[in-house]
Parts: structure tokens; sequence; C-alpha cells
């Protein structure tokens, strides 16, 4: 099954910093796409404008580049995802975490992150 990178997951992996060797592991020698979803841009880029994530300039910056350079694959948002993400219960209510969830559910992917509530929310996840 293919990946998809949570948004903290994908910074980490491009900071060098802050993943577990197997995760990093995990993503660099995985044989199948990997994938970061648009909403990681969207989620990054809010987050460096107001201020609570100074250190996301240089990724939304370069983001497109990054993930060329890294061989993943841009995920777009879709009216699908957005309506499944929008109808998934409100066990969590980050809305980028939702649309992920949503994305990975329905393209079938596995989420990369640490975040234990996307198995609440019914996708796959994995960290180590």
């Amino acid at each position: 099954m293919s990946l998809l990178l949570d948004t903290h997951t994908f910074a980490w992996f491009c900071q060098k910093d802050g993943l577990p060797a197997p995760v990093r592991t995990l993503i660099e020698d995985h044989s199948e796409d990997v994938f970061v979803s648009a909403i990681s841009a969207y989620e990054m880029a809010l987050k460096f404008r107001l201020g609570l994530w100074p250190d996301a300039g240089p990724l939304v910056k370069s983001f497109d580049s990054i993930i060329e350079e890294a061989h993943f694959r841009l995920l777009p948002v879709t009216s699908t995802h957005a309506i499944r993400a929008g109808l998934l219960a409100t066990i969590h209510r980050d809305p980028f975490d939702r649309i992920l969830a949503a994305q990975a559910m329905i393209e079938d992917l596995r989420i990369v992150s640490r975040d234990k509530q996307f198995e609440l929310l019914g996708a796959a996840r994995v960290w180590e």
C-alpha cells in the first residue's frame, strides 16, 4: 500500500530532524508511491503566515521542488475528499487532519503520522 505523509512527517523528513529512524527508512525505501497532499502546503503556508510555524517558510517557498526532488507525488484535494472529510465523525476537529484522513481512506493509502487520532477517524496509520 502506498503512503501519505502527514504534514509534520513531511516537514520533519525535509528538515532531517524529528523522524524516528524506522519511519525515515520506511519513507526512503518504500517500493510504492509516497504522496504529499496539497492540503499540507496550505496548512504550512497558513501557519507560517500566522506566525504559528516560523520554520515552515523554506518548505512553503520550495514545496513543489521538494516534492519533485524527493520523488514524492502530489495529491490534490478533490470534492470527494472534501465531502468525506466533512462527513467524518467529530472525534478529531483539525480540518487539515480530517482532509488527510479522508484522502488516505479514499485513495487506499497508509498515513505516516505519529497522531493516533487518524485511526479513530478510520484511516490506516503507520509510524514505526
